[in-house]
């Protein structure tokens, strides 16, 4: 009878009578080395020229997916903005350090198990990653209740905050900062991912967020295009400030994710392509002063600025200001 091989870590189960004069060293190299490198192993793992790279997962001999530290080295944004790093479908545990360098904000590393979702590996991280075989779970997401700091914040990883967060410093983060009411920060933002508030946020300095920056009830965000269909179709909670070229005669679909956005307020670019004469109708959520429906203009390559403040789920007050240049 043939070897067979544990579910997880592939070590060697020998079956009876199997292998004489050998048994020692296999059981030395198939089990006992392999779960050492399970428990302790530390593997360099280098990215840069594939958009995809597999850890290698031997039966019964050492291979990278088996090492509890990975070290994750080499430049992202060359080849490929995203590289996906896929380990196997078994369950297990991963320290992983990040050292690579990024071209820019936009570069990013997912630690997935091939055909499902992932999770994105925080620049300059060193944190603890768990896999049930299908999802990839960051185990150094940190979440408090309420933080009151008088100095400045770091956070090496991502941070969830329940209720408010008072900062008499800066604050820095690695990763994503969720912020589930009031933030009040004395000194400058940092963050390299995204920064969610559900509540009121007061700054003192300057805010810098490599990723997304929102504000539940109407800040900030970067400007997110809108596909040019015959429906256009606003979605608020990827940010609040739209542009959209129009390529022929269009219709302002209602926005989505009303109800997360009450109270939210934002604007959308409206851009005549080069031929112009483009028209455009609304959804009878959108409500008008005096019920006046506005009319754009209608100049090649003119831009109209289209305002507006979510009432209800089903009420979105609004403004045309006509008449930009692009």
């Amino acid at each position: 009878m043939a070897s067979t091989y544990t579910t997880n870590l592939r070590l060697t189960k020998q079956a009876d009578g199997e292998n004489p004069n050998s048994w020692g060293q296999i059981l030395n190299d198939g089990v006992i080395s392999l779960v050492d490198d399970a428990i302790a192993g530390y593997t360099t793992v280098s990215l840069g020229s594939a958009a995809t790279v597999t850890l290698t997962n031997v039966q019964g001999a050492g291979d990278q997916a088996r090492s509890a530290i990975l070290e994750f080295k080499g430049t992202v944004g060359g080849a490929h903005d995203t590289i996906n790093v896929l380990i196997p479908n078994n369950s297990k545990s991963y320290v992983v350090k990040n050292s690579v360098s990024y071209n820019d904000s936009t570069d990013a590393i997912v630690l997935k198990v091939a055909g499902n979702t992932g999770v994105t590996v925080a620049d300059d991280s060193s944190a603890m990653y768990v896999t049930n075989g299908t999802t990839v779970i960051p185990v150094a997401q940190t979440t408090f209740t309420n933080i009151t700091a008088s100095g400045d914040l770091a956070v090496k990883g991502n941070a969830s905050v329940s209720g408010t967060l008072t900062v008499g410093g800066a604050v820095s983060l690695a990763s994503t900062l969720n912020v589930g009411s009031t933030l009040t920060v004395a000194g400058a933002v940092s963050l390299a991912s995204t920064l969610s508030v559900a509540g009121a946020a007061y700054f003192g300095s300057t805010v810098t967020v490599s990723g997304r920056g929102k504000f539940m009830a109407g800040g900030f965000s970067t400007i997110a295009t809108l596909s040019d269909n015959s429906s256009i179709v606003p979605d608020l909670n990827t940010s609040n400030v739209f542009t959209v070229t129009l390529g022929g005669n269009r219709t302002l679909a209602a926005p989505t994710n009303t109800t997360t956005n009450i109270g939210a307020t934002g604007h959308i670019f409206i851009v005549q392509d080069d031929t112009g004469d483009r028209t455009l109708s609304y959804n009878s959520v959108y409500q008008f002063s005096q019920g006046g429906v506005p009319v754009l203009t209608t100049a090649s390559a003119a831009v109209d600025i289209f305002f507006y403040a979510v009432r209800t789920t089903t009420k979105v007050d609004s403004i045309l200001i006509k008449n930009f240049t692009r």
